[in-house]
């Protein structure tokens, strides 16, 4: 996080079931707040009446008895985003702050993010409970035909903010809280969790999970993974690629970073634990003593039996 305190706020509509389980929150232009302005506020989130609404939001607060969800005003304050969320509304207005570029991935908390949501069945009629789905399904047939996209804690970036200068091919694949840089490409195997993303213009055909970011002009080949470890405390590790990097198809980075120019050749995983040969000193070295260092690349070579390193 930064020095100053920084906190945010914005007014949304949530989604409620009628067992008052909070199914999810847009959040249509959330704000920061900085410096002073920041100063004895108090986190949490409040109804709203309508006479404190736009009127392009207030047409949204309703009862949709076919859901069995009621459509609410909420204003979400936090008070600092170096402190975890308090609750779900707190949790969406981060993931919005991410996805619309406002803050970038790893400069706010997000620790134990996921035990404030819930499971939610994410159709094209809106988020619904999973447990009384089939009986909700038939209802909602009278409105026509019913997608249902999944079923997990976490909806479809695009379904709540669309960034500008991003190709996304599959919506399917991008997670809101994704941080997408203008000029990324996400090709339709590529995949992006919530607190991850680009920095930069890069192409991203591969995997990046949550606390992953990767720098401007890399290019995350098909099927390649960059998974960030888990903690202790079961939250992920942050994980940084550099600026012109190259993860070949089926490559592999395991709480291994990268500096920057670097590239991992095709089928080549690194863990922590990995050897691999550095053919400029013939010493054999472990993955993590690489970690972070740029202007190197990894390949598999005729006649050894580990990965080969290169300083380029």
């Amino acid at each position: 996080m930064r020095d100053m305190t920084v906190g945010a706020h914005a007014i949304g509509i949530a989604n409620i079931g009628m067992d008052g389980t909070i199914l999810d929150t847009w959040y249509p232009d959330p704000e920061l707040i900085e410096g002073e302005e920041a100063q004895g506020l108090v986190s949490g989130s409040h109804r709203l009446g309508a006479n404190h609404l736009p009127a392009r939001l207030l047409q949204l607060v309703r009862l949709d008895e076919d859901r069995m969800v009621e459509q609410v005003a909420v204003r979400t304050t936090i008070a600092d985003l170096s402190q975890p969320p308090v609750d779900a509304h707190d949790v969406y207005l981060r993931l919005h702050l991410l996805s619309h570029r406002i803050i970038k991935p790893l400069e706010l908390n997000m620790e134990d993010l996921l035990e404030h949501l819930v499971p939610v069945v994410w159709t094209n009629k809106g988020p619904c409970l999973p447990d009384n789905f089939e009986f909700v399904r038939g209802v909602l047939r009278t409105r026509g035909l019913i997608h249902v996209y999944g079923i997990e804690r976490l909806p479809r970036m695009v379904d709540y903010v669309v960034p500008a200068g991003v190709s996304i091919a599959e919506a399917e694949r991008v997670r809101l809280g994704a941080y997408l840089a203008p000029g990324t490409n996400v090709l339709r195997e590529g995949y992006v969790s919530y607190n991850a993303g680009s920095l930069g213009a890069s192409r991203i055909e591969g995997r990046l999970s949550s606390s992953v970011v990767v720098g401007e002009g890399t290019d995350v080949g098909l099927s390649a993974t960059i998974l960030a470890l888990h903690d202790e405390g079961h939250n992920r590790v942050p994980l940084h690629l550099g600026k012109n990097c190259t993860m070949k198809p089926s490559a592999g980075l395991l709480g291994i970073e990268m500096g920057d120019n670097c590239t991992l050749g095709t089928n080549v995983m690194l863990e922590p634990t990995t050897m691999v040969h550095d053919a400029q000193s013939g010493e054999t070295v472990s993955a993590l003593d690489l970690s972070g260092k740029s202007n190197w690349s990894i390949n598999t070579e005729p006649n050894f039996d580990i990965p080969v390193l290169r300083w380029v």
